[in-house]
């Protein structure tokens, strides 16, 4: 076994590599844009980024293979099969060097310049989910600050806000605030906490409709049948926009775990394309050295 000849093929198939693939991110990234209707697709770069890996390994894996072979001594009274299964060998250790050299490069180096420009895709990508993750988050803070509690609280104090005040001018001067005299926010709050107990059950319970189309009668003046419809058919908004946001984050989700394993499968198959192409260039390599 030339050792000497394995590692000289794998510093060179490394060197390439690593070169190819700085040259490949930034041809990637100058092709991409979060600008809408600008740039490459996500389907055009994908196949791209496929098609230069491949042919990274190609290069780099052939130079690297046929350097190993060549450089290798010549060992004299050797049969040739064994030979060939010796250039073989050389071609496909000189390969593995080249490759864990390249995975702590990548690493290292590269990985600083590799992981800005998929730090920068993903911000892009973040910014086209912020709906999905702004509706995620809302639910998750109105669960971690006892709202679904505070709801039953404000429906345990409810008060008729369409019936008349029964106590006289000078005892309601000492009485709390009641809910015609409430600040429009703490109202619009309540009204967010009703909406939101009910978001992932199903329709708004009619004790609900009711006391909302109060509020919302008192505040617009319209009849209490008109402001019901309001309510029902805001609910309806609010709940549709709920579940799109949902649907939106799952295919996001699954589109992404999608790349992930279509990107580790062709990562795998261009890798095997590359200690093939290693090892063959090494046969040929020392058939050359030999004549």
């Amino acid at each position: 076994m030339s050792w000497g000849s394995i590692i000289a093929g794998a510093t060179a198939a490394a060197a390439l590599a690593l070169i190819l693939t700085m040259l490949g991110t930034g041809l990637g990234l100058s092709s991409v844009s979060p600008w809408a209707y600008t740039g490459i697709s996500a389907g055009a770069f994908g196949i791209s980024a496929i098609l230069w890996l491949t042919i990274t390994q190609l290069i780099a894996s052939g130079v690297g293979g046929y350097l190993a072979g060549r450089l290798r001594t010549k060992w004299i009274a050797t049969d040739a099969d064994e030979v060939y299964f010796r250039d073989t060998a050389h071609g496909f250790l000189a390969w593995a060097v080249s490759a864990l050299m390249t995975a702590a490069l990548l690493t290292s180096m590269i990985g600083t310049i590799v992981s800005g420009g998929i730090q920068a895709g993903g911000a892009a990508a973040a910014a086209t989910a912020g709906g999905a993750a702004a509706a995620g988050a809302e639910l998750a803070k109105y669960n971690t600050n006892n709202e679904p509690v505070r709801y039953f609280m404000d429906s345990l104090f409810r008060t008729d806000v369409s019936a008349a005040p029964t106590s006289t001018i000078g005892e309601s001067a000492s009485m709390p605030e009641t809910a015609q005299q409430q600040n429009p926010a703490d109202t619009a709050s309540e009204v967010t906490r009703i909406f939101m107990n009910s978001l992932r059950t199903g329709p708004l319970p009619p004790e609900d409709v009711r006391y909302v189309g109060q509020v919302v009668a008192q505040r617009t003046g319209l009849p209490q049948p008109e402001a019901e419809k309001r309510v029902v058919d805001t609910y309806g908004q609010v709940q549709g926009k709920l579940h799109e946001a949902e649907t939106a984050a799952k295919e996001a989700t699954d589109k992404t775990r999608k790349t992930s394993v279509y990107a580790s499968l062709w990562f795998f198959i261009s890798l095997l394309i590359g200690a093939f192409t290693a090892s063959y260039a090494a046969t040929y390599g020392g058939q050359q050295r030999d004549l």
